[in-house]
């Protein structure tokens, strides 16, 4: 027993072995944790975007109480706000950008037909004089029967996926203002409640951290949303400028995309790109300049002062980052990653400087 004690190897080992022990058990009994997992996939969205709205909107209301308006009040004049702005959007945005959305669609075929030209173009060329078409799709076994055999099981998916997404979006309708709701009313409650679970010497340091990591948390939230909302209004104003179609539709396409770093405003171009070359290489030229004018005055003017160095991740780590969270968990996780780790960053920063000053004392 003394040998384990003092042997760091040996106490790390039989640790390690332990928790995997404990991984390996937890997937044998996978269904005692399912309604566990079921309850929390379902309360996630509405909770995510509940929690961004709260910290787009706190800031707000706390204005509101700086003017001596009381706190509840000033929810009230936030909800009607909010309420007021999504009423303008149902009634002057959204039918618009329906409008172009179904435009689009029907486009798809001509764009297909581009497409195809294209193609046909490129395999009469020199390299590819040799190439024989016909053979290569007969390889494929595309049949009547085979095409008709994916096409429904598509279909059937798609269905599915349809339900599914209507379902979730009126949970989300229904839920999110009233877990706002009571964000805004019960939130300052929550860092006492939380630091309770603690020892009463260490109840202050995490009533600390838990305020360093809202400042992290909101400062980002906030930030990006400006900068999202730049982008969209600024590259829809440069495609109508430069008379490209859809701009509404592209252009909100190129907010949002935007607040995935370094490679959402790719993302975002790359629908207004291929919609441009289908019009003419020179609009095709005008739709990159306008992106590129955007980004820049993004980077150079509107980023750096609305979201500064908040963060302050080097750029290679947010590249890991994007590339590990995507592979995870796909879009959302390249868009939760680097504020998922800015949150764990504070967190290990805080403990270690901590750690450091207890270490001090008790040298001296």
């Amino acid at each position: 027993m003394d040998y384990f004690k003092k042997s760091k190897l040996m106490f790390w080992t039989v640790w390690l072995l332990v928790s995997a022990t404990l991984i390996f058990m937890s997937t044998k009994i996978e269904f005692i944790f399912q309604p566990l997992t079921t309850f929390v996939s379902t309360l996630f969205t509405p909770l995510i975007v509940a929690g961004f709205l709260y910290y787009l909107l706190n800031p707000v209301i706390g204005q509101l109480e700086k003017i001596k308006i009381k706190r509840n009040y000033g929810i009230i004049i936030v909800f009607l706000l909010f309420l007021s702005f999504v009423a303008f959007l149902a009634v002057s945005v959204i039918p618009n950008l329906l409008e172009q959305v179904g435009q689009l669609i029907t486009s798809i075929p001509s764009f297909l037909k581009t497409l195809e030209d294209f193609s046909n173009e490129l395999l009469q060329g020199p390299m590819l004089e040799n190439f024989d078409l016909e053979k290569s799709l007969g390889t494929m076994d595309l049949s009547i029967e085979n095409i008709a055999n994916t096409i429904f099981t598509t279909l059937t998916a798609s269905v599915g996926t349809l339900v599914g997404a209507l379902t979730n979006t009126t949970i989300v309708i229904f839920t999110v203002p009233i877990i706002l709701f009571y964000m805004f009313k019960d939130g300052k409650h929550f860092r006492p409640a939380v630091a309770k679970f603690f020892p009463k010497e260490y109840r202050g340091q995490m009533i600390e951290l838990l305020g360093q990591m809202n400042e992290t948390i909101a400062s980002y939230i906030s930030g990006q949303a400006l900068v999202c909302l730049f982008v969209a209004i600024f590259t829809y104003l440069g495609y109508l400028i430069t008379g490209m179609p859809y701009g509404l539709l592209l252009g909100i396409i190129a907010g949002v995309t935007n607040i995935i770093p370094y490679i959402g405003p790719y993302i975002g171009a790359a629908p207004a790109v291929f919609i441009a070359l289908t019009i003419s290489p020179t609009q095709a030229l005008l739709v990159a300049l306008v992106v590129l004018v955007v980004q820049q005055i993004d980077s150079a003017f509107i980023s750096p002062n609305v979201i500064g160095k908040t963060l302050s991740i080097h750029p290679l780590t947010i590249i890991v980052l994007l590339l590990v969270a995507g592979n995870i968990a796909g879009i959302l996780g390249m868009i939760l990653g680097v504020p998922t780790y800015a949150v764990v960053k504070t967190v290990v920063v805080y403990l270690r400087d901590m750690f450091m000053i207890r270490k001090k004392h008790a040298s001296t």
